[in-house]
């Protein structure tokens, strides 16, 4: 896949820590409408060369592409605790422009990044932007290795200013990234991202700081959540959670919800992974759907 290859070194980067596929600072630099000229090039270019590559000729249908991409991806072995299915949401809206979502398996979340009107379009636009990753995820350099544990684990520490003795301590925060890197050794970073997700969302909902006060280890806590899935029991606690913050703090709701649309927002139309603002969201809108009205204004 040359062409891939040479789009990925003119407009993108390996992502640091598997969150971002571009690179932002050159996005940023520009006026948005040329970042969403540089982003379409770059997700059309990785399309048709994978069109090419494995149909020969004509154009892809980037839907059937995407799940054909990871039943391939299953039938080599991989490792799909929940199987291959790729799964579509759109988003209700009575008019365009609609947005569309999509889950990987493993986790990883993208969203339609053009103005769509259509909701097939949507969904199309959705499957390109992941289907772009999923290609750039077979890259060696996206497989969690030792050398990558080790990367990683020094990048963490020189943002957070960590003292080398964490990084061997699960007790710590630096520690307990580096057992969740070594559990999921060989695997790729799209695959990790649900784990990944569950254990941002636990910090952000204040559950991992509970679960310290209550004497629970950081290996302890990892090794329980390692094996839960990030389903509706789990947001409906975590919605159960902020509904008595709000009682203590009226209008932490709709705040929070203001702050995580935002962030959405911004990843989607960036072409970024998105799973954590997106699960963020519709915890806390389920949050406020289950709290009277006179609660929710705020």
């Amino acid at each position: 896949m040359s062409s891939s290859r040479n789009v990925h070194h003119s407009h993108l980067k390996p992502s640091q820590g598997g969150k971002a596929i571009l690179d932002l600072d050159d996005l940023q630099a520009m006026t948005d409408h040329k970042a969403k000229t540089v982003l379409k090039e770059a997700v059309d270019a990785v399309v048709n060369s994978f069109a090419k590559h494995t149909h020969g000729y004509g154009r892809v249908n980037v839907v059937e592409a995407l799940q054909e991409f990871w039943q391939m991806k299953q039938a080599r072995g991989a490792d799909l605790k929940n199987g291959a299915l790729v799964v579509y949401e759109s988003q209700p809206s009575a008019s365009q422009p609609y947005i569309c979502f999509v889950t990987l398996p493993g986790g990883s979340c993208f969203g339609s990044f053009q103005n769509c009107p259509t909701k097939a379009e949507a969904r199309r636009s959705a499957a390109k932007i992941a289907l772009m990753n999923s290609v750039f995820n077979e890259h060696p350099s996206r497989r969690i290795t030792d050398d990558f544990v080790e990367k990683a684990i020094g990048e963490a520490m020189a943002s957070f200013k960590g003292k080398m003795d964490e990084a061997d301590n699960p007790a710590t925060g630096i520690g307990a990234f580096r057992f969740m890197l070594e559990s999921n050794r060989g695997r790729t970073m799209l695959e990790f991202q649900e784990l990944m997700t569950v254990f941002q969302l636990l910090h952000w909902n204040g559950s991992l700081k509970a679960m310290r006060d209550r004497n629970c280890s950081r290996q302890e806590v990892l090794a329980h959540y390692s094996h839960r899935a990030l389903d509706d029991d789990m947001r409906s606690q975590m919605a159960l959670d902020w509904i008595s913050r709000e009682q203590e703090e009226p209008g932490i709701i709709s705040h929070q919800l203001e702050l995580a649309e935002r962030e959405l927002e911004s990843a989607r139309l960036a072409g970024r992974e998105l799973r954590f603002p997106k699960e963020k969201r519709d915890i806390l809108l389920l949050a406020l759907s289950q709290i009277g009205p006179q609660e929710s204004i705020a």
